[in-house]
């Protein structure tokens, strides 16, 4: 199968998203899409699976112009895609997801018995053998129910197979096995779209990569021809000078204290220091509960023993307010859920934890307010039309930009990051790693949690290892190395 976008278009509003992008892909190929945050990534698929309708430009689909002006008419020509937020009903099981609006039926009765049936067979075509058809979706891990998409998509005779950010919430041994399936796809003649962030999952599993920048199509490169530099500099226009910039915060006295934390059910024997000017990486496996050390410090888990000391004063922490009055931040892992008011502006945003510094008798200095906000918008290069946009409109890595500016505008003693740069593009991260940097030599002590290695290695001063609930090794970072932490991570030390 061949399809070929040329062309394409789009606007919402007077806002230009789209212009004049061309992108192809053929059977057996797994073709990566990449571009920072607000590249267009996303409406391009949207618009090739269905969802939007281009204001101009054309797809091909086997030499043949085709207009996909619903998902269903996408369907029809084999193209389907996986969103980054699943589409399962969590309620219905999972083979009632699978069939969903078109069940198997014997004499106008759902045949409950043929669904099951098939509904195992496409399972086991995508190596879900093991998950039950009965069970509740909603019960399933997140990988689990990426290869019930997957074993939907295929059941409908998926021939172009759209992924975006598909291994975002998965563990990496859900990944290998995510990626074992698309290498058979592949082998199969199925074409896959591959929607990521992660350069280094990029090289690891496709052939050919298209870069968009600012709605434009700027290049297109086979994998194997081309090095993590030229497509860096494809997506941002310019050399990015430090994948990593240096640390040169020499640390000072113990500022954060951790001793024996333990939480209601996930978490035991919990101990460390963080110096004023550190950064404590904390690795892991997903569910070793490195989020719930983090959760538990900030209040909103229960701790059931353990003491914590801030700058040798012992704190009792039994909700976030009493967090943020010691002068403690987070970061939370989920920003759109957890980390933003998506309805509110930059502005109510940025202020929304220390609004009383803008206020007196009540009432918000709204000159002062807005000043302090047009700094951070202006120290975090945040891109945003104005501090009145809604936070919802801006591109994923200004919207994490706006998280840490919440915790700026006083600037924390000790500040908690879960997965501070997850869904951010390379020119973003390199960025929000600068501030947390500034934040480090002004003496904020910091415990990060990240799922990504080199993350973790070049942005840490030590780092903390867990492994199912308990704390395995505590490591400096200078000398240790990937394979140490992993083997740490599964218990092998």
């Amino acid at each position: 199968m061949q399809v070929a976008m040329k062309g394409i278009s789009k606007a919402f509003g007077p806002v230009k998203v789209l212009e004049g992008v061309d992108f192809s892909i053929v059977g057996g190929e797994i073709h990566a899409l990449m571009g920072e945050n607000g590249a267009g990534k996303s409406t391009l698929m949207k618009i090739l699976s269905g969802v939007y309708t281009p204001d101009a430009g054309s797809i091909v689909v086997d030499g043949k112009p085709t207009a996909m002006r619903s998902t269903t008419d996408a369907e029809s020509h084999g193209i389907a895609i996986i969103h980054q937020e699943l589409n399962l009903i969590p309620q219905l099981s999972v083979m009632e997801n699978l069939f969903l609006g078109r069940e198997p039926q014997r004499f106008g009765v759902l045949d409950s018995k043929r669904m099951r049936v098939e509904a195992a067979i496409w399972l086991n075509k995508v190596g879900g053998s093991q998950i039950d058809t009965a069970r509740e979706a909603g019960t399933l891990s997140i990988g689990q129910q990426q290869l019930v998409e997957i074993a939907r998509s295929l059941s409908l005779n998926a021939q172009v197979l759209i992924m975006d950010e598909p291994t975002a919430a998965l563990t990496d041994k859900e990944i290998d096995t995510l990626f074992q399936i698309m290498a058979d796809l592949r082998s199969h003649g199925i074409a896959i779209v591959y929607v990521s962030h992660r350069m280094e999952e990029m090289f690891r599993i496709c052939d050919k990569v298209s870069v968009l920048r600012d709605g434009h199509f700027v290049g297109e490169r086979m994998v194997r021809e081309t090095n993590f530099d030229e497509i860096v500099k494809l997506m941002i226009g310019r050399e990015l000078q430090q994948r990593f910039p240096a640390r040169e915060v020499e640390p000072g006295a113990v500022r954060f204290k951790v001793e024996d934390l333990a939480d209601e059910n996930k978490i035991s024997h919990i101990h460390f220091e963080v110096r004023a000017g550190e950064l404590l990486g904390v690795a892991g496996l997903m569910g070793s509960g490195r989020s719930e050390i983090l959760r538990t410090l900030f209040g909103l888990r229960k701790k059931t023993s353990g003491q914590v000391r801030l700058d040798g004063a012992t704190l009792d922490l039994r909700n976030p307010t009493d967090a943020i009055a010691a002068g403690i931040g987070f970061v939370t892992e989920d920003r759109k859920s957890q980390g933003l008011v998506l309805g509110m502006s930059v502005r109510e945003n940025a202020t929304l934890v220390h609004l009383s510094e803008y206020a007196r008798a009540g009432i918000v200095n709204s000159q002062a307010e807005n000043e302090a906000v047009h700094q951070l918008i202006s120290e975090l290069h945040i891109h945003t039309r104005d501090s009145e946009l809604e936070v919802k409109s801006l591109s994923g890595g200004n919207q994490q930009k706006v998280v840490f500016a919440k915790w700026l505008a006083k600037p924390p003693k000790v500040l908690l990051l879960d997965e501070p740069t997850r869904g951010v593009d390379v020119g973003g991260k390199a960025e929000i790693y600068q501030i947390m940097n500034r934040l480090a030599a002004s003496g904020t002590a910091i415990v990060m949690v990240s799922s990504e290695l080199p993350e973790v290695l070049a942005m840490s001063d030590r780092i903390l290892v867990m492994n199912e609930g308990r704390q395995a090794a505590i490591f400096s970072a200078k000398t240790t190395t990937q394979q140490q932490i992993m083997t740490a991570a599964s218990g092998g030390l």
